[in-house]
């Protein structure tokens, strides 16, 4: 079996995908998700120009190979576009492997280590007494476990609140719109959120937050121990992760329990917060981490450490990605939670897909391979449209950490 075609597919239902598409010379086909919100365009060339040639007369077969290939065989390694576009391939090939196989990938990967797949989900709105509304949403859809975001008296804007509650999507114009942030403000409303959601949905709930890289250490472990009362299954990306020393002194600060990882692209991002113990969840994903291959590398690698996964599943993921991160889920020994934003009517016909949602959890489904396809036709039908993630600054004007 060979390699005799590679598409690109880039489509817009909702929001922007790329996918690529591998066929064989028998026929056999398998998807790829190489979505980067807000720099789609970007991986779709870098695929078009730079590795669906490498791709035609090679053995699908030789996943392992092929990864290397790509990461080695390249000067400039590593980074979002780079990762995005070897993971598409990393997942294509496995989807055709498990329908080589007859199974899904699930079983390649070693079987189930568990009956479902715990996600979590979002709930947002401006205010706390709103927000509650919206977590009773949740409970009531059968969620276990919902990350909690409010707006912030005094600031205009906040991110994780959205217009649209169930399907979130922060890119929201072509040219990125501008914030304000207030870090004292937040600091001061975010424990009174979470101390009335304890008292309304009793201890039971898993209950997450994101701080979306925004504090500095010592202000991610003044928050910390703030929420220490109300028990979150974590506080994500507290802090901005390239000085991973700042783990350090958060650590030293706050027994709540810390997620991040959703940027990285390779092993070597996350090592030092891995080994030393300095997180709890690595949220590293299928397609901005290299692919199958490279996630179950990672979260390996985390097993030792008493780390457990907590992959990224945001809306600009596509069900492509959310189906390959479901049968790594499933896999490891070390599962943690998944995110699971729901996505559009529009965006689940053109990916049409066998996993299912009950009573709080995942399942991929049995269907050979990922379980997973993309309808070319209707996907025609939805064109790229510019959509930028929104920048943030001080109130003073000062640039801030998105």
């Amino acid at each position: 079996m060979r390699i005799v075609d590679a598409r690109v597919i880039v489509t817009c239902p909702g929001r922007n995908f790329v996918t690529l598409k591998i066929v064989t010379d028998e026929g056999v086909t398998g998807v790829g998700d190489a979505t980067l919100n807000g720099r789609e365009l970007a991986v779709a060339a870098y695929l078009t120009e730079h590795v669906v040639p490498l791709l035609v007369g090679r053995d699908p077969a030789r996943i392992e190979d092929t990864w290397q290939y790509l990461y080695k065989g390249a000067y400039w390694r590593r980074g979002p576009v780079t990762m995005s576009a070897i993971a598409a391939v990393d997942t294509a090939l496995w989807d055709i492997k498990g329908k080589v196989a007859g199974l899904p990938v699930y079983q390649l990967l070693g079987g189930r280590c568990r009956e479902g797949v715990t996600v979590y989900g979002h709930a947002n709105a401006e205010t706390t007494d709103e927000v509650l509304v919206e977590i009773a949403r949740y409970v009531d859809l059968g969620y276990r476990a919902v990350r909690v975001q409010t707006g912030v008296p005094g600031l205009a804007k906040t991110y994780g609140v959205s217009g649209d509650r169930m399907f979130y999507e922060p890119a929201d114009a072509a040219i990125p719109t501008e914030a304000a942030w207030s870090t004292e403000k937040y600091l001061t409303h975010v424990p009174n959120v979470f101390a009335k959601v304890r008292a309304e949905f009793g201890p039971g709930l898993k209950l997450l937050h994101d701080v979306h890289h925004r504090l500095t250490p010592i202000e991610a472990g003044r928050l910390g121990k703030a929420l220490e009362p109300f028990a979150l299954t974590w506080m994500e990306d507290p802090v901005p992760a390239e000085l991973q020393e700042g783990f350090r002194l958060l650590r030293q600060h706050t027994t709540t329990p810390i997620a991040v990882g959703e940027v990285f692209n390779t092993i070597w991002d996350c090592q030092q917060l891995i080994t030393e113990q300095l997180i709890d969840y690595i949220r590293t994903t299928v397609v901005h981490a290299g692919g199958i291959s490279h996630l179950r590398r990672i979260y390996d690698l985390a097993a030792l450490y008493h780390v457990r996964s907590g992959s990224h599943g945001a809306t600009d993921l596509s069900p492509v990605c959310m189906a390959a991160a479901l049968h790594v889920d499933l896999s490891i020994p070390n599962f943690g939670l998944q995110e699971y934003m729901r996505h559009t009517p529009e965006t689940d016909e053109v990916f049409p897909h066998a996993y299912t949602f009950d009573r709080g959890y995942l399942d991929p489904g049995d269907a050979p391979g990922l379980g997973v396809d993309i309808d070319e036709e209707l996907a025609g039908q939805y064109p790229y449209r510019p959509a930028s993630l929104p920048v943030n600054r001080l109130e003073d004007g000062t640039m801030h950490s998105w």
